[in-house]
């Protein structure tokens, strides 16, 4: 390897670890390390085989539809209605958007889970016309399902950088 290739190589580890943070955080950290990785490819031709990005992207796509749905599954294997799932999925994305100006990094987390169970609560409660008991059941499963989703999601990150390591710095 020369040593723009180590460099090369090193920036990708570098970022990888940031994407892996980010990716926790709720924000598109598995598609910075690609993103990272192409460019770095694009400068050291033959740093990163072309196969391997395009495997680290699958995953990253896999991670995508993973977590866009389980909020909504968490809700509806708890015995939520579709409302309650869809607004799973919206309540997750305002509860993290709302949550990130506080504690950042554990507010976006956070809001994104509560944002999730209050979803589905307040449909439950409003739409189909359940009890507190049973949509609150089913607003815990939309949480859960949220808070599952980001920790598949990061360990996806995870992966996707790994790969991408050590496919910069093997030869």
């Amino acid at each position: 390897m020369t040593w723009m290739e180590i460099l090369a190589a090193c920036i990708v580890l570098l970022l990888g670890i940031i994407g892996v943070g980010l990716t926790l955080l709720t924000l598109p950290g598995a598609w910075l390390t690609i993103a990272v990785a192409v460019g770095c490819n694009v400068w050291q031709p033959g740093l990163i085989s072309w196969w391997t990005i395009g495997a680290a992207v699958a995953l990253a796509a896999i991670g995508e539809a993973l977590e866009f749905f389980a909020s909504a599954a968490g809700a509806r294997k708890f015995g939520g209605s579709r409302p309650s799932a869809v607004a799973a999925v919206i309540g997750s994305i305002v509860g993290a958007i709302v949550g990130t100006p506080f504690f950042p990094p554990i507010g976006t987390v956070g809001g994104a889970v509560l944002g999730a169970g209050v979803g589905a609560l307040i449909a439950e409660r409003g739409v189909t016309k359940k009890g507190w008991r049973e949509s609150a059941q089913v607003g815990t499963g939309a949480a859960a399902g949220r808070l599952a989703a980001t920790i598949i999601k990061t360990c996806i990150a995870g992966a996707v950088a790994v790969t991408l390591v050590v496919a910069a710095f093997v030869k």
